[in-house]
């Protein structure tokens, strides 16, 4: 009896090290290598893995950038600071950051103007889903039911009189807002731009002047008086070109649904003053 039990655990203690044996053999076979600069790369991100990136979180991000699949500078949460970071630890040149920030393209003028009063659940997803269309008459409006807030890490986002409005200071432009608002009206655009065009719609002048108070009727006015060539009209609808913008306000001044707006506060243009009749 005695010889049995030894020889048992003799088996399986031979076993267990037959086991042993193979299982670290495997991982050797089967071992990833991990680059050294992942751990300190991914601690110089922000950590807020908000997907701005595009990628599932700061991580998967900075497993990107090493694999080239992604730029040093595409964190949009750590900006300039990080960029340089990562390039520090990549010894790479960090190249040039330009800080994005969401807009809300609607001003809400077409809330006071509706096809019907919507009293169910308050949230954009379920209103856009209604057969009769959005309650306001404007379909390319912001229903200001707060959806794109809900889904702001950075409370960078809040409901003003029935629209949403973007805080450009907290705004780090992760772009999650942009990715839930089922009307597509928040787009990211560059946050030294001088001026906004915040309207979405593509419908015909005429369409638009019943369903909203302010929106662009796409009468080419601000692209005709833009000395600098930085706004064009396409579909009905205004927008501007960054690059090109000088910030001279010409087309504040000049749009007839004064929807246009210098950003920050900058005075626009004054319209000259009609010279005074004579006698």
């Amino acid at each position: 009896m005695t010889t049995v039990i030894v020889y048992s655990v003799a088996l399986l203690g031979g076993m267990g090290v037959l086991f042993g044996l193979i299982l670290a053999l495997a991982s050797q076979v089967f071992k990833v290598e991990t680059d050294e600069r992942l751990e300190p790369m991914t601690e110089a991100l922000p950590g807020a893995n908000c997907g701005g990136c595009g990628f599932a979180g700061c991580g998967a991000f900075a497993s990107a950038v090493l694999e080239g699949k992604a730029p040093i500078n595409g964190c949009p949460v750590g900006g300039a600071p990080v960029a340089a970071k990562l390039a520090g630890i990549m010894g790479v040149e960090a190249g040039e950051t330009v800080r994005k920030v969401a807009q809300v393209r609607c001003t809400g003028g077409g809330h006071d103007k509706l096809r019907y009063q919507y009293v169910g659940i308050h949230d954009c997803e379920a209103a856009v889903r209604l057969p009769g269309g959005t309650p306001m008459l404007c379909s390319f409006g912001c229903l200001g039911m707060g959806t794109c807030v809900k889904y702001c890490k950075f409370d960078a986002l809040s409901i003003v009189d029935g629209v949403a409005k973007v805080d450009r200071e907290q705004c780090v432009g992760c772009g999650a807002c942009v990715a839930a608002c089922p009307k597509h009206v928040i787009s990211m655009v560059d946050y030294d731009c001088p001026i906004e065009i915040p309207c979405n719609s593509k419908a015909p002048g005429k369409e638009v002047t019943k369903a909203c108070s302010n929106g662009c009727i796409g009468c080419n006015l601000c692209a005709k008086f833009c000395e600098a060539k930085a706004i064009t009209v396409t579909d009905f609808l205004a927008s501007v070109d960054p690059a090109k913008c000088t910030g001279c306000g010409t087309c504040v001044a000049k749009c007839p649904r004064k929807l246009i707006s210098m950003v920050g506060g900058v005075a626009a243009v004054e319209e000259p003053a009609a010279p005074a009749a004579e006698g």
